[in-house]
């Protein structure tokens, strides 16, 4: 697909890996102009990279690549672009950097880049510089535990941490919900403009965003404490309590957040499982909880 200008310095290619987890598809960015970044290549397609070098003008070097997070629709690709560029990559570390150990063995890790291994880290709140342009990043976990936003000035490159069109999924044992609270309250001190995403449109009240989406888990967290006040029960039977108006494809999806849910309430001491901690346990409230 051929490059957008969202607004000057910014350009904007689509991959064409739409789906109900990415949207329209994920999102690259070439940020600045002469030595420029791209910032998530996306998924391993030749189309895609392709379209990445069409967009850049005539004479334009890629400096920098930058990584929000090594999930392979937006990190798969960087291999075949620092190849073809010869730029160094930039991320806060590999697959595992930034990921607490996970209560139990409760499967998952789908789309991880297993392979992905970045020339520079960059740690929370470090600073990259080309040309024309200068990012700072923003150790955000939760999605995942490398995930980085990038704040050009009071733009936000936001990956999948804040989205317009759907809350991030947090599906351990790559997420994990309490950190992606803390973030969220990362941004939510901030005066940003707006914040380009990962997936869909951008987010042009970014503070009304970031509280919603702060509000939204916090009112899912009261309602699965509500449903356990009924008695101990496994995150399948609490998904179909909770999740009454989602279309059937979609409740393995929400059964992960809803295990996330449960797995933070563990951490934070209101919910105890019955037995091993596991994808099928039954869980309980503390007499705390």
């Amino acid at each position: 697909m051929k490059a957008t200008t969202p607004e000057p310095g910014i350009r904007q290619v689509l991959a064409p890996n739409g789906s109900p987890m990415t949207y329209h598809g994920t999102n690259s960015y070439i940020l600045g102009e002469g030595r420029v970044a791209i910032i998530d290549p996306g998924p391993n397609d030749p189309a895609h990279l392709q379209a990445l070098l069409d967009a850049l003008q005539p004479g334009e070097v890629v400096s920098h690549i930058l990584v929000t997070h090594s999930h392979v629709d937006h990190s798969a690709g960087v291999t075949n672009l620092a190849q073809a560029t010869g730029a160094p990559v930039y991320a806060f570390g590999d697959t595992q950097a930034g990921s607490k150990p996970v209560l139990a063995d409760i499967g998952g890790g789908e789309g991880l880049d297993h392979t992905f291994a970045p020339d520079e880290i960059v740690p929370d709140g470090g600073w990259i510089e080309g040309e024309d342009w200068r990012v700072q990043a923003l150790w955000t976990p939760g999605h995942l535990g490398n995930h980085l936003c990038f704040a050009w000035g009071n733009v936000v490159f936001s990956g999948d941490h804040v989205m317009d069109w759907a809350t991030s999924m947090v599906s351990p044992p790559d997420g994990n919900l309490n950190d992606f609270m803390a973030s969220l309250q990362k941004l939510m001190g901030r005066r940003d403009r707006v914040f380009y995403p990962g997936h869909g449109n951008p987010v042009i009240d970014p503070e009304a965003r970031v509280r919603n989406l702060f509000d939204h888990r916090k009112g899912r967290e009261a309602q699965i404490l509500d449903a356990l006040q009924d008695g101990p029960a496994d995150a399948a039977t609490l998904t179909r309590r909770i999740y009454t108006d989602v279309d059937a494809y979609l409740l393995p999806a929400a059964q992960r957040n809803v295990i996330a849910h449960l797995l933070a309430l563990v951490e934070g001491g209101r919910v105890v499982s019955q037995g091993p901690v596991s994808a099928s346990a039954v869980f309980a409230l503390t007499e705390g909880g």
